[in-house]
């Protein structure tokens, strides 16, 4: 059977190549995944890790959080804009541990991510994820070593780096602890 987040995803990236009318080759050929994962992925078989689905936004120039949005419908009965801890989907890198929950819904004008690194891990984007979008990281617990093109951030708790320009990003934790941080995102208007 297949994890219901997983084929939501698989259904977010087909429809996304689809509406550009790409073929899983010139998908390949954008993001740098091979055209056999970006397939597996598609049909359900495979859980993207982080690093993929770095590279298949920037292909879309998309944002990661888009890729994962969830359809924008309220399952329980509640008020508007009231959204439950317990209605929420998280989804697992399976490579890294890294677990993402998105805060805000596709409604909400800035993009909203509560992120969990577990020691050790390390979580690469190319700068063409970051592209038509302004990001802001703000550790709320634990250590973020944040590499930021050539520069290097040490970041702790309450820290905050407001980014610039696309750049290759990795988050490191290489610490004992998890590393728990929000990521904001908005996006800048296109050329």
């Amino acid at each position: 059977m297949i994890d219901p987040l997983v084929a939501r995803i698989a259904t977010r990236i087909r429809a996304e190549r689809e509406r550009r009318r790409w073929t899983l080759a010139q998908l390949a050929d954008a993001s740098g995944v091979s055209r056999a994962m970006i397939n597996r992925i598609e049909r359900g078989e495979s859980n993207p890790t982080a690093v993929v689905l770095g590279k298949l936004s920037a292909a879309f120039q998309l944002s990661v959080a888009s890729l994962l949005a969830v359809a924008d419908e309220v399952t329980v009965e509640q008020p508007q804009g009231v959204r439950r801890r317990a209605d929420d989907v998280e989804w697992t890198d399976p490579e890294t541990g890294y677990r993402r929950r998105q805060i805000t819904s596709p409604r909400f004008p800035a993009e909203i991510a509560e992120i969990h690194l577990p020691p050790g891990a390390r979580v690469p984007y190319p700068a063409a994820a970051f592209a038509f979008l302004h990001q802001l990281v703000w550790v709320l617990e634990g250590r973020l070593t944040f590499h930021d093109g050539d520069s290097v951030h040490e970041l702790g708790p309450g820290d905050i780096i407001e980014l610039g320009d696309p750049a290759p990003r990795v988050f490191v934790n290489s610490g004992a602890t998890e590393c728990r941080y929000a990521v904001v995102l908005s996006r800048t208007s296109q050329p």
